[in-house]
């Protein structure tokens, strides 16, 4: 027997979801229908207000709710490095370690030419004006250790040499190949600790 309707329409969008298959997707609309109906309308609520009132960071481009977010507003800071990392995973995944206290910047992205990403997608022309106004003495350069990640670690090295700034990659820890966003925390911190000037 199919499902009304309305079930199975339900269960095709979650069904889009990353991660979730079918019977995942089953399984939530079903606990959707077994509780009480503001619990649904929270969900729905909290998605809605996720598309509509997030946004991005002015500064850094993280994830914000506000014009500028958290960790820009934050004085304990270490205000003269920025780490500069893809995405927002990545800022969260390195920040949960604890041994970076500095500033951060995200690409929302990385260079790849196949997927029509290219360098004013970027927009490095920020991170290049925010080394040059912000007293800025280290960049830590945090992409993937993939092909596009080192791709976009070597522009992002012939950008900023002209600004005298220091330059240095993540090092020990996270395999050719690997992703930021999955590494541990205490290879997170390894890499982190062992990272090495983009001059060598």
């Amino acid at each position: 027997m199919a499902y009304p309707k309305l079930v199975e329409q339900c269960i095709e969008q979650l069904n889009r979801l990353p991660g979730i298959g079918r019977r995942s997707a089953e399984r939530i609309v079903f606990w959707i229908l077994k509780n009480p109906p503001e619990d649904a309308r929270a969900l729905a609520q909290g998605i809605a207000r996720l598309k509509e009132e997030l946004a991005f960071c002015k500064i850094c481009n993280n994830l914000s709710d506000h014009e500028i977010c958290r960790v820009c507003e934050d004085p304990g800071r270490d205000r003269h490095t920025i780490c500069v990392v893809e995405d927002h995973k990545h800022l969260l995944a390195i920040d949960r370690t604890g041994t970076y206290k500095g500033l951060y910047h995200v690409l929302l992205g990385a260079l790849s030419p196949s997927d029509g990403i290219g360098l004013e997608e970027l927009r490095t022309d920020r991170l290049v004006e925010r080394v040059r106004n912000e007293e800025i003495k280290e960049v830590i350069i945090a992409t993937d250790p993939d092909s596009e990640g080192e791709m976009t670690a070597l522009h992002l090295t012939e950008i900023l040499r002209p600004t005298g700034v220091r330059l240095s990659r993540i090092g020990l820890g996270i395999p050719m190949g690997g992703s930021v966003e999955y590494a541990d925390l205490s290879t997170l911190t390894m890499s982190m600790s062992h990272r090495r000037d983009m001059a060598e």
